[in-house]
């Protein structure tokens, strides 16, 4: 608890007498606190001012001369190497660019015998254009505009019939050279939404074997009174700045061997 102090009386000094012997009138007594105030704008000031004449003085010197951009004794040569001297290119199997940079649609597996090409959905000798791609999906307006921002290069695309009823279809979407984050954002984002049975197949799938994020998925069958029950399998991987995307339907059950063994050789094209 705090305790009070008496402050000390302090006695009154006596009136100063001017030279006439008359008591000199009382100057104006001075404000509180108008040092304190001095004080602080004077530092405020000379902050300021120092800073001022710190520009001032750098922007007084010469600017400092940056390093040329072309510098003596680089590490390339100063001509061409021999023809028997030069490197040999990269195997295909370190260079996968070097495989998916021909005609893509070379790399599409082919059709199993037996299977006769299908009519739909229409495809250009096995490119398929960006608007008709993305009319296979629900959100297509969505699906243009991220495909269109992601720099995608070219679809190809394959369709056949096998026996009566069972319909296969691929897709090799490519993204421009360096875009590979294209074909990756694409397969995940379709991979996303396949655990939700609204959207999707309803299940987790199954991984691809060789693909780190490749995954097959089996659909619950749609039976609708009057029509034959609808299967459908679809398999979903990347590879490079290539995203595969396959798609089964049957009116018979599809079995995961199919749609596992389909995914895997069109990996392995890749």
């Amino acid at each position: 608890m705090p305790v009070a102090v008496a402050e000390p009386v302090v006695e009154p000094a006596p009136a100063p007498v001017a030279e006439s012997g008359a008591p000199a009138t009382p100057g104006k007594p001075r404000p509180r606190g108008r040092t304190t105030l001095l004080i602080a704008a004077a530092a405020v000031l000379g902050i300021a001012g120092g800073t001022a004449v710190g520009y001032g003085v750098q922007a007084d010197r010469a600017p400092t001369p940056l390093p040329a951009l072309s510098q003596p004794n680089l590490a390339y040569p100063a001509k061409a190497l021999p023809a028997d001297k030069v490197p040999d290119p990269l195997p295909v199997s370190q260079d996968r660019q070097r495989k998916t940079e021909g005609d893509l649609r070379e790399l599409l597996v082919s059709k199993p015998s037996g299977a006769r090409n299908a009519r739909f959905p229409f495809s250009t000798k096995g490119w398929r254009s960006l608007d008709a791609y993305v009319r296979e999906f629900k959100s297509e307006d969505f699906m243009f505009e991220t495909l269109a921002e992601a720099d995608v290069r070219r679809i190809a695309a394959a369709n056949w019939l096998q026996g009566q009823y069972r319909g296969v279809g691929i897709r090799l979407v490519q993204f421009r050279s360096g875009a590979e984050l294209g074909a990756s954002d694409h397969a995940n984002d379709q991979l996303a939404y396949m655990p939700y049975a609204k959207e999707g197949a309803g299940n987790a799938g199954d991984p691809i074997k060789g693909s780190g994020n490749g995954r097959y998925f089996l659909y619950k069958a749609v039976n609708k009174p009057g029509y034959l029950p609808v299967y459908q399998a679809r398999a979903i991987a990347q590879r490079g700045d290539v995203m595969l995307d396959i798609t089964i339907f049957d009116t018979a059950p599809i079995s995961k061997k199919d749609i596992r063994t389909l995914a895997e050789r069109q990996l392995e094209r890749l």
